[in-house]
């Protein structure tokens, strides 16, 4: 399976992010650190929190959910998809169960 990245862009504000789709490697690598560096402060703080109280075991849930999370607060936050990495952006909505806005060209 193709590994699949989106990048979203904020009509109002200009500003682009890329969120990957599917398991992330990064949370089971790294914990709570792939969050800071999005700066996701809020998941930052979920994920360190649990993983403080669950002594790790969390990471096992955050690594299948985490780039779904991230997704659905750049959704909530007006970004919308500006292109997606191999092309298949109703692949990728079924797999996180997720309508993708897109963004037009008029935005």
């Amino acid at each position: 399976m193709a590994y699949t990245k989106i990048t979203f862009e904020n009509p109002k504000t200009n500003e682009i992010r890329v969120a990957p789709v599917g398991f992330s490697w990064t949370v089971m690598l790294f914990g709570c650190l792939p969050a800071v560096f999005r700066s996701n402060w809020k998941w930052a703080g979920i994920m360190f929190f649990a993983l403080v109280v669950s002594l790790g075991f969390a990471g096992l849930v955050f690594m299948f959910i985490y780039n779904k999370l991230y997704i659905t607060d750049l959704i909530g936050k007006g970004f919308k998809a500006k292109s997606i990495l191999d092309n298949n952006m109703e692949k990728a909505s079924a797999k996180i169960g997720l309508t993708i806005p897109l963004l037009e060209e008029s935005d």
